[in-house]
């Protein structure tokens, strides 16, 4: 049985299921995953790896929104 973790998205505090892959997280945020950047504890993660990234207690999200325009 998957137990709850605690962990920061842009400051507030989140819970998810452990094991929670990164781009599940993203989508049960609403956050659109092709139209985010992601900072992971303090590294941006390059969108290659946000697949095999599961979110582990404690862990600390900045996710930014890519706005087009001009």
């Amino acid at each position: 049985m998957n137990s709850k973790i605690i962990l920061q998205v842009n400051g507030e505090t989140q819970s998810c299921v452990s094991e929670t892959s990164l781009p599940d997280l993203l989508q049960q945020l609403g956050f659109n995953p092709r139209l985010v950047a992601v900072e992971y504890n303090g590294e941006i993660l390059h969108r290659q790896f946000w697949s095999e990234t599961k979110i582990e207690n404690g862990d600390r999200l900045e996710v930014v929104t890519i706005v087009g325009g001009g």
